[in-house]
């Protein structure tokens, strides 16, 4: 290396050092405060003896469908909101749902019958969407959401699956379903602006290879329409 080559070098490096050091480039520079990081939601399960182990999300898919309507013969929701209307009531009153409605209420996994009530923001205008899920003899399940729109019931989403579970990430639901193979199906549900639509759709296989999204979920039934009682070759269906 030369003499010049040396001074440019030596040269270069009191500039850096006069001008407070140099940054990394891409990097912050000196006396710069780092951005803040936001936090992401986790998820929080809404029946946690339900719960199975975790997996990640999947690739986007959609679906055209009317919007849902009220349900005929639903109780009214007051001004107190859906949590004091009689869960009971709507059940009986959904076409989907309606044969829970007369069953057992249960408090944990193993027996058929209808799970406690849940209530989450899904919509995200800051009020309680009413979900209800319900477990069948043939070890399959069925999971409704219903919002509260100028008074009624609307139903925004039926599902089923075998060893259902559910949880909530932010305003999303996160619906998990497992076959006996040990092949797992998990489905985001994201408020639309009329329903809970699919966000993404995870095919986990039993042998632990992924592939998100390679097919497409069947559209969902239009609210109203008759929903046939879940058998084992069910598919999972969005919301209506």
């Amino acid at each position: 290396m030369t003499r010049p080559t040396l001074r440019r070098i030596a040269a270069a490096a009191l500039l850096c050092t006069g001008l407070g050091g140099c940054a990394v480039p891409g990097g912050l520079g000196p006396g710069e405060v780092a951005p803040p990081v936001s936090s992401q939601p986790r998820p929080t399960p809404l029946w946690p003896s339900w719960t199975e182990s975790p997996s990640s999300g999947g690739t986007a898919v959609a679906g055209r469908v009317p919007p849902p309507r009220p349900l005929d013969g639903a109780p009214a929701v007051g001004p107190e909101g859906i949590e004091k209307v009689d869960v009971m009531a709507v059940v009986r009153a959904d076409r989907a749902m309606k044969r829970f409605g007369e069953g057992k209420q249960i408090q944990g996994p193993g027996k058929a019958g209808l799970r406690p009530a849940r209530y989450a923001d899904l919509t995200g205008d800051g009020h309680h969407e009413l979900i209800v899920a319900a477990d069948t003899q043939t070890g399959r399940s069925v999971l409704s959401v219903y919002t509260a729109a100028d008074g009624k019931i609307v139903p925004i989403l039926f599902t089923s699956g075998r060893r259902l579970s559910a949880e909530t990430v932010g305003t999303d639901l996160l619906v998990r379903t497992t076959d006996d193979d040990g092949s797992s199906h998990d489905i985001r549900y994201h408020w639309d602006g009329q329903r809970m639509s699919v966000l993404s759709d995870e095919h986990k296989f039993g042998n632990a290879i992924s592939a998100p999204g390679p097919r497409t979920c069947a559209a969902p039934l239009p609210t109203g329409s008759e929903a046939p009682a879940p058998t084992d070759t069910d598919t999972d269906r969005g919301g209506r």
